[in-house]
C-alpha cells in the first residue's frame, strides 16, 4: 500500500516502532525490514539501536514518557506500534505505563496517525488480575480514547529463544533435576510462538476494519508451565521430577528464580503475580479475521531450541534498555543458561595479518598453548567414545565451512574476519570456540569467545569446575594468538 506524493512518485507509508531493543519489538523491526517498509524506530539510545537495524532505517531519540520527543518522532506516521512497557523497572510501573500511553496517545492524535497497533496482555477483566495485567489492559484503554483507530492483541506467553518465558523454563529444568513446584505453574495460559505473534502484529498494518479491535491471540494448546517444563526436558532427553506444593508465594518464589535462573528478581515477582491467573483466549475472532495458524508449544519449543543452535538468540527479553542488562557471574558472562567467556586483544597488525594464526589453528600447527593439555583432552575423549583429536585438519593453510579440526567442526567462516568452531568432543552441552578480527584506529583487534550450553546439572559442575583451567589455557592461547600476529608480513 502506498500514497503519491506531488510528483507522483509511490511514496512508502512511513511506519513507527517503539521498543525495538526489547525482544518481540527486535524480531519485529526485523520482519519489517524484510517487507522493505519505510521503519522509524524511537529508542532512548540510538546508538544502542544503530548497528542493529538497516542502513535504511530511520533512528531517533525518544522516549515514551517524553511528550515532546513522541510528538517529533509522529511526523508523517501513518501506523504506530506501541510495544513498550515497565515491567523492569525499579519503580512504579503502573504510574510510567499509563503516563507514556498518554503522551504517545495524544502524540499520534495531533499528528494524524492512521492507526495505532499495540500488544497487551491476555488474562479475563472480570476477574482479579495482577497489577501487570490490569496495567497492560489500562495502556489499551487509553490508547482508545485517543480517537485514533487501535488494534490491541492480547497475547500470554511467549515462546522463542531469548524470551523470558521460555528462558525461565530453559534454566530450571536445565539446571534442576527436582524442581519444587507452586501453585502457580499449574495455571493455564495458551502460549504463541513468536515467530505467530510477529506474523499478526506484520498482518496488522493492512488489516481493513472499522473502529478500533481488540484480537485474543494464543497457539491452539491450553497448558501450564508445569507442561511446558515437562515438553522442554523431553525434547532435551532430560528426566526431570516435579514436586507440587500448596503455597509458595510470589516474593518467595521470585526470590528463588532470581537465584537459579537469569530473571531479576523484580522481573520475577510481576511475572508470577502474572501467570498465576489464567491466560487462555476466550474469543475466537483471530481466527476469522487472520490466515494465520499458530503452532502449538512442541513445535514451538523445537524450533526455540534449533535458534539457541546460533550464536545467541536474534533477540532476548534483557536486551531492553528497561531491564538491568547483563548479569556477570564468576564463571563469565551469562547469557540465559548460556555461559560465554570472552577476552579481546589489540595487535600492531592489518586484519588479514591477525586472522592468519587463527586460520591455521589446530592440526600440525597445535593450539598456540599448553597443547600437551589439549592431547590429553583428546586421548579422554577417545576413551568414552568421541573423536578425540586423531583427525588433525584438511589443510594447514585453508579452512571452509564444514572442515574438521581435531575434535571441532568449522560450523561458520568468513576470510579474513571470523570462525567459528562446534565442539564434537563428548560434553554435558554444547560448545562453541569463536575468533573474530575487526581494524581499530592502530592495527586490529582480535576477540575470542568460548560459549557453553549446558545440559542439566552436571553441565553447569562441568563448566564451573574447569573454568579456572579455562581462564588458563584461552587466555594463553589469545595471547600467543596476538604475538604471532605480529610477526606476520603485512
Amino acid at each position: 500500500m502506498t500514497i503519491e506524493d506531488a510528483n507522483n512518485t509511490p511514496k512508502r507509508e512511513l511506519i513507527l516502532l517503539t521498543g525495538a531493543t526489547g525482544y518481540v519489538g527486535g524480531r519485529l523491526l526485523k520482519e519489517l525490514e524484510r517487507s522493505g517498509m519505510h521503519v522509524r524506530c524511537v529508542a532512548r539510545n540510538p546508538e544502542g539501536l544503530k548497528p542493529r537495524a538497516a542502513a535504511y532505517t530511520e533512528v531517533v531519540r525518544g522516549d515514551v514518557t517524553d511528550e515532546a520527543s513522541m510528538r517529533s518522532a509522529m511526523v508523517g506516521v501513518d501506523t504506530a506500534f506501541y510495544m513498550v512497557h515497565s515491567m523492569g523497572s525499579t519503580s512504579s510501573f503502573e504510574t510510567l505505563d499509563r503516563q507514556g500511553a498518554e503522551n504517545f496517545a495524544r502524540a499520534a492524535k495531533d499528528a494524524g496517525v492512521r492507526r495505532i497497533i499495540y500488544l497487551g496482555g491476555l488474562g479475563d477483566s472480570s476477574a482479579p488480575l495482577s497489577p501487570h495485567l490490569r496495567s497492560r489492559h489500562e495502556v489499551g484503554d487509553i490508547l482508545r480514547t485517543s480517537g485514533v483507530q487501535v488494534l490491541e492483541f492480547q497475547a500470554s506467553i511467549v515462546l522463542g529463544s531469548g524470551s523470558l518465558s521460555f528462558e525461565m523454563i530453559r534454566a530450571l529444568v536445565e539446571r534442576l533435576p527436582v524442581m519444587v513446584t507452586p501453585k502457580w505453574t499449574a495455571a493455564l495460559a495458551q502460549p504463541i510462538a513468536v515467530t505467530d505473534l510477529v506474523a499478526y502484529l506484520l498482518a496488522a498494518i493492512k488489516l481493513p476494519f472499522e473502529g478500533s479491535l481488540t484480537v485474543q491471540i494464543g497457539g491452539p494448546d491450553r497448558v501450564s508451565y508445569g507442561d511446558l517444563m515437562r515438553e522442554y526436558a523431553n525434547q532435551r532427553g532430560l528426566r526431570r521430577y516435579m514436586i507440587r506444593v500448596p503455597v509458595l508465594t510470589p516474593r518467595l518464589s521470585s526470590l528463588w528464580l532470581g537465584l537459579v535462573t537469569p530473571l531479576y528478581a523484580r522481573v520475577g515477582r510481576k511475572l508470577i503475580d502474572s501467570i498465576q491467573h489464567s491466560t487462555i483466549v476466550r474469543d475466537n475472532s483471530a481466527a476469522e479475521l487472520f490466515s494465520i495458524r499458530p503452532v502449538g508449544i512442541k513445535q514451538a519449543i523445537s524450533l526455540a531450541l534449533r535458534n539457541e543452535d546460533r550464536e545467541f538468540a536474534e533477540t532476548r527479553w534483557s536486551d531492553a534498555t528497561s531491564s538491568s542488562g547483563i548479569e556477570k557471574t564468576w564463571g563469565g558472562v551469562r547469557f540465559g543458561s548460556r555461559l560465554v567467556d570472552s577476552r579481546t586483544v589489540h595487535v600492531r597488525a592489518t586484519p588479514a595479518a591477525a586472522f592468519k594464526p587463527i586460520r591455521r589453528i589446530g592440526g600440525s600447527t597445535g593450539w598456540y598453548y599448553l597443547d600437551f593439555l589439549w592431547r590429553i583432552r583428546g586421548i579422554l575423549d577417545l576413551l568414552v567414545g568421541g573423536v578425540g583429536v586423531r583427525r588433525g585438519r584438511r589443510d594447514p593453510e585453508t579452512v571452509s565451512a564444514g572442515d574438521a579440526i581435531d575434535f571441532w567442526r568449522v560450523e561458520e567462516f568468513e576470510p579474513g574476519r571470523m570462525l567459528r568452531l562446534a565442539a564434537e568432543m563428548k560434553l554435558p552441552g554444547r560448545a562453541w570456540l569463536e575468533f573474530e578480527v575487526t581494524q581499530d584506529d592502530s592495527g586490529s583487534s582480535i576477540r575470542q569467545t568460548a560459549l557453553f550450553d549446558p545440559v542439566g546439572l552436571f553441565g553447569l559442575v562441568y563448566w564451573y569446575a574447569l573454568y579456572p583451567l579455562h581462564q588458563l589455557v584461552f587466555a594463553g592461547m589469545l595471547r600467543n594468538i596476538a604475538r604471532e600476529a605480529e610477526t606476520q608480513p603485512t
